[in-house]
């Protein structure tokens, strides 16, 4: 097994409004049509109920229904699982990113910029933990969403490797998640995996997906194309990625500063 190789799954799919069991079943079917060994599978953001902000209705315990078959899926594919749902613990709602092992055990992330545009902050309570999890020897730093559109919250700070997004980005402002997405490989040298949601939501708002892994360099070495139903598995390379890093070490020159 080489520990400098992640072979990263993205999954495209459209999502069944506010239908738990209908995007489960979906999943399911897309994770077992997998045929290559995969060490990280990544869904969209809500995987499980679409971007809703029927929170109340729709949210589960840290041992509910998506959770149990987030660890019956992690086991049986031997690889990590990332993608959020809504969850409740101690009366408050998260937008919250699981990132699921194969032995049960998980780290998670809740959403520390809320969509207000959209109303979820009212419907969520955002998150300030920012998480960095390890997979072979990569360091992989997952967000979720709207928090793409800020920089510092993002910044890599030489603690990781693989930068994560997953995503109900709508096809109108397409623009501004594709640009971003190259921004954020190039300014902080590291891949940047994006998935994203196909589909139109039962507000109306129609996604077209456009996820795609990137390298540090900014060039797209993903081929999944938008608008499509697609299961796509590629190979990221630390050996290249810290090659890149000594030849061209912009972090040296990086400005120092805290998040209060």
């Amino acid at each position: 097994m080489d520990k400098n190789i992640l072979n990263t799954t993205i999954i495209q799919t459209s999502l069944a409004w506010e239908d738990i069991d209908k995007n489960l079943e979906n999943l399911s079917q897309k994770i077992n049509e997998i045929n290559q060994k995969t060490d990280l599978i990544i869904l969209p953001e809500m995987f499980s109920t679409g971007f809703s902000m029927k929170s109340k209705q729709l949210a589960e315990g840290m041992n509910g229904k998506a959770m149990q078959w987030l660890k019956t899926k992690a086991n049986k594919k031997n690889c990590v699982i990332i993608g959020s749902l809504i969850i409740v613990e101690d009366n408050n709602y998260y937008n919250r990113l699981i990132c699921m092992y194969p032995d049960g055990k998980y780290h998670y992330y809740d959403k520390r910029h809320l969509f207000r545009m959209g109303n979820e902050h009212q419907f969520y309570v955002a998150g300030d933990n920012k998480l960095i999890i390890k997979i072979k020897k990569f360091r992989i730093r997952p967000l979720v969403c709207y928090d793409l559109r800020f920089p510092v919250w993002s910044r890599n700070a030489n603690d990781y490797d693989v930068l994560i997004y997953v995503a109900n980005w709508p096809e109108s402002r397409r623009e501004v998640w594709n640009k971003l997405l190259l921004a954020r490989a190039i300014e902080n040298q590291s891949y940047v995996v994006a998935v994203n949601r196909i589909g139109t939501d039962a507000t109306g708002l129609y996604y077209s997906g456009d996820s795609k892994v990137i390298n540090a360099k900014g060039i797209e070495i993903s081929k999944t194309k938008p608008h499509e139903e697609a299961i796509e598995t590629i190979a990221l390379s630390l050996d290249e990625l810290n090659k890149f890093r000594k030849a061209f070490p912009v972090d040296l020159d990086a400005d120092k500063f805290k998040i209060i």
